[in-house]
């Protein structure tokens, strides 16, 4: 059986759920394509942001908690998303970002590719990075053209204390194979590389273990095709000397959770049944959806999680 098939969904953490929804869905154009619930703390949001369709690998979602403290940048946590873009567009992408009045980067080359990073509103590193076609359904009412139009998740950053327990467990867990070297950067390519499946790696033995807060990744989940690839990738990494989580039903998808050698929270995410299961493709995101198990404490939870307005294109565009 094969390892994992690239990223699934990359997880991160927000403090104002309509702050973070105007800034993903209003300024980068994304689709809202779930609003649901925590289900481990269901009076929170969990936001789900990806292409038209919500496809697998496009999925960029967040927990908003109001009053989270401050992170504690260091090792054995993934410190910036890559999201993908089309080649020639990080122009306009700077010219739209500043107007918002993001501070931007200067555009770097990665590994050969254009990248412009920057900070979400609540600190969030966040790259976009200049990439070929890849699988992408535009969203027709996004508030950016389909030319300029992001694309999915293109790879992610983690700083560890040491880089070879992880590096091993990535390639004896998950199939990873290393792609080189660059400004420190090590790059570990799976499913052939591209867009979307690859990690890069910093090791900062100096830097002490990083603490979750405003603007952390929570976690990177990787794609496995269904239970029986899941069941196989999760037998791997038990055997590779790490615990995991039984699997985890999430409706939309079946999980299952570790932690690799350094400590970052890693998870495997199914690529079915998906979120078209429980709603209509048209109109995903417009409406709290909860799986069946908390269907029946839905006035409780509503009653705790503050009203979400969706931005209008014209007002973002």
């Amino acid at each position: 059986m094969s390892g994992v098939n690239g990223l699934h969904h990359v997880t991160a953490m927000a403090t104002q759920a309509q702050r973070n929804l105007d800034f993903y869905a209003g300024v980068l154009g994304m689709r809202l394509v779930k609003r649901s619930v925590n289900q481990d703390d269901p009076g929170t949001y969990h936001l789900f942001y990806a292409d038209a369709e919500g496809r697998p690998g496009t999925d960029l979602t967040f927990f908003p908690w109001e009053n989270l403290a401050a992170p504690r940048k260091g090792t054995g946590m993934a410190v910036e998303v890559q999201l993908a873009v089309p080649h020639g567009s990080l122009e306009f992408w700077a010219t739209r970002l500043q107007r918002y009045g993001v501070r931007v980067g200067e555009v770097e080359v990665r590994f050969g590719e254009r990248a412009l990073p920057f900070q979400d509103p609540d600190g969030l590193e966040v790259a976009l990075v200049e990439t070929g076609p890849r699988p992408f359904t535009p969203w027709e009412g996004s508030t950016i053209p389909e030319d300029k139009q992001i694309m999915g998740l293109h790879g992610a950053r983690l700083w560890e204390r040491e880089l070879y327990p992880t590096a091993q467990f990535l390639s004896q867990a998950l199939g990873f194979v290393s792609a080189g070297q660059e400004k420190g950067w090590n790059r570990f390519v799976v499913n052939g590389g591209g867009s979307g499946n690859f990690l890069d790696i910093k090791e900062l033995p100096n830097l002490p273990q990083g603490r979750w807060g405003r603007g952390s990744i929570h976690h990177l989940a990787w794609r496995v095709e269904d239970t029986a690839h899941e069941m196989a990738v999760r037998a791997r990494i038990e055997a590779a000397g790490m615990r995991a989580t039984p699997q985890i039903d999430r409706f939309w998808f079946k999980s299952v959770y570790f932690n690799e050698p350094g400590g970052a929270l890693f998870e495997l995410a199914t690529d079915g049944p998906g979120f078209a299961v429980d709603e209509d493709p048209a109109h995903l995101g417009e409406k709290l959806v909860l799986p069946p198990w908390l269907e029946p404490a839905r006035p409780r939870i509503e009653a705790r999680l503050p009203e979400l307005r969706l931005p209008t294109p014209e007002v973002w565009s």
